[in-house]
């Protein structure tokens, strides 16, 4: 049985249902669980459109490209609602939760009020896009320059902070990640770029780091990765406009960089094989892959290999096995061995891109803007298993349960499974 259901009445009616109704892995970030794109799941469709696979089908409020994530059989995302004040323009930063069994809203909360003369955004932005992150009892959300918040699941606020004032380009875009006690994100506006770490139980800056170079174009949209080197060292890798940054996670303090061109940096960084990989974006994408166990500018030192050829401006890369596979905007997806960079195969898909790629289930799922997913078998040849998919725009990246997508398109929730 499908559901499509109004989000009028759903908050009252969720009190008659049981959210044990659903058992599923949590995927509680952006990128799931390692933040890497790669999930633990079985049992998922290879195939879903308008009639077939759909268990529900949720309308969200408002317009928000942030991805949704899963946490105990909820899931979590944002919005921005355009609010009915006399003031036109003005919009209601909001944060929802959706029974995951049912797609019901459970609360829908504003936590800011974005006044109606804030700076323009891009096309294919929104005014909601960084995805919500879970930890344990407490939901973070951020909306950028706009500010950050720390709710618990019950949509209660605990904190929040507006005091991180930067010009932004383009709207928001990084998501924040967790690293101990420290809430970790970019702030990188059109000057003065820098990372930020907040105290996760108020909401207070614990330090700021302050990009070391001046590009032409300072801005940058990229989410931090955590990670400990063979050195057993933990580092934040914080891709910015001109230069990637390890920083220390607990003191913001620059263990290594490395130069590159490039701005407005999208794709979130991996660590595999030993080796930190990230796409420098504008203008001239290029996918770098620096050895991280250096100190000061690695430049010339650290980096292992680099591909230019089917680099990706805005998706982020996945690994799976011994190879790592991307998909560049305009819909070429790489395939290159990824301790090496050496390509394997490479494919013109049809379509535009900015969702992140998704490994689960012996699938590689490519999302589309237009709406079209390709299914790929991962392996050192092409092996498309399907075209399917909705209709709809999409811009956000898939969350995945135990058997099931969640798939955000620009006006709609679903919960796509095999039936």
């Amino acid at each position: 049985m499908r559901l499509w259901i109004t989000p009028v009445a759903a908050t009252l009616a969720l009190s008659t249902l049981s959210l044990s109704t659903v058992a599923a892995a949590d995927y509680a970030q952006f990128r799931g669980p390692a933040g890497d794109g790669v999930s633990p799941a079985t049992s998922l469709p290879a195939t879903w459109d308008a009639t077939t696979n759909v268990a529900w089908k949720t309308p969200i409020p408002g317009k928000g490209w942030s991805s949704p994530v899963l946490h105990q059989g909820r899931l979590y995302l944002t919005t921005a609602v355009e609010t009915t004040t006399a003031d036109k323009g003005e919009l209601s930063l909001r944060t929802l939760a959706l029974d995951a069994a049912s797609g019901l809203i459970v609360w829908d909360r504003e936590i800011f009020r974005q006044p109606a003369d804030s700076p323009k955004i891009h096309s294919k932005n929104s005014h909601a896009s960084p995805t919500p992150i879970v930890d344990r009892s407490r939901l973070f959300v951020h909306f950028g320059h706009q500010g950050t918040a720390c709710l618990d699941l019950d949509g209660n606020i605990q904190w929040t902070n507006s005091d991180l004032k930067y010009p932004p380009v383009h709207g928001n875009g990084g998501s924040p990640i967790i690293a101990g006690d420290h809430l970790i994100f970019t702030c990188d506006g059109g000057s003065d770029p820098f990372v930020v770490a907040l105290d996760v139980a108020s909401g207070r800056e614990k330090w700021r780091f302050r990009r070391p170079f001046d590009p032409a174009k300072k801005f940058a949209f990229s989410t931090p990765t955590l990670i400990t080197d063979k050195r057993g060292r933990s580092q934040v890798i914080c891709p910015g406009a001109g230069s990637t940054s390890a920083l220390d996670p607990e003191t913001g303090r620059e263990i290594w960089r490395c130069q590159h061109g490039g701005y407005s940096v999208i794709p979130k960084p991996l660590y595999s094989h030993g080796l930190v990989i990230f796409s420098t974006s504008y203008d001239s994408p290029e996918v770098i892959a620096v050895r991280p166990e250096g100190d000061g500018d690695v430049t010339e030192t650290h980096v292992e290999w680099s591909v230019k050829k089917g680099a990706p401006h805005t998706p982020s890369l996945v690994v799976v096995g011994d190879e790592l596979y991307m998909v560049a905007d305009k819909g070429v997806a790489t395939c290159v061995d990824a301790a090496t960079g050496k390509q394997h195969w490479q494919e013109r898909l049809g379509g535009n891109f900015s969702s992140s790629l998704v490994y689960a289930d012996g699938k590689l799922y490519v999302q589309s803007e237009e709406g079209p997913t390709t299914v790929i078998r991962p392996g050192r040849t092409f092996d498309k298993l399907a075209t399917t998919g909705f209709d709809e725009r999409t811009l956000a990246s898939y969350a995945v349960g135990d058997r099931e997508l969640y798939i955000r398109t620009e006006a709609n929730l679903y919960r796509v499974e095999a039936r």
